[in-house]
Parts: C-alpha cells; sequence; structure tokens
C-alpha cells in the first residue's frame, strides 16, 4: 500500500514539474488511476510518456505497495 503524498512524490522526484490527480480505484491504497500533466511529455509518443511514469514508479510496483495502474498523461 502507498498514501497518495508518497505515491505523487515517487512521480515528481522522476518528473519534477508534474501535477498529478490520484484516484484510488478499490479502496486498497494499491490501485489507481493516475492523470499527470507535464512538460516533459511535450512531443513525445505516448509509449514513451507511459514509460516516464512507469520508470517513476518502478520501486513501488516491484515491492508490491502500487499493483495497478491506468495512466493518463497530458502535455502542458
Amino acid at each position: 500500500m502507498i498514501d497518495t503524498p508518497a505515491l505523487v512524490a515517487l512521480i515528481r522526484a522522476s518528473i519534477p514539474d508534474a501535477q498529478v490527480d490520484v484516484v484510488d480505484r478499490t479502496g486498497t491504497m494499491d490501485h489507481f488511476n493516475l492523470k499527470i500533466r507535464s512538460q516533459a511529455f511535450a512531443g513525445r509518443p505516448l509509449l514513451e510518456q507511459h514509460r516516464l511514469v512507469y520508470g517513476a514508479l518502478g520501486d513501488a510496483l516491484k515491492d508490491g505497495r502500487v499493483h495497478a495502474v491506468e495512466i493518463t498523461t497530458l502535455a502542458e
């Protein structure tokens, strides 16, 4: 399990200008919908944008704090 501030902090550590909206899909604090806005996504294909986010969440995904994410990325 991971709380919203910790999840946002992980993303902002890799994508400092990220504006992150988090929805806990199941109430179990490990399945999330993420909407992330950042200049880092500008001009990048969707797959690369999502790879940036998965990279930021890498350790939390590996250790099980995050089980599933649905990602929406938007270039600012």
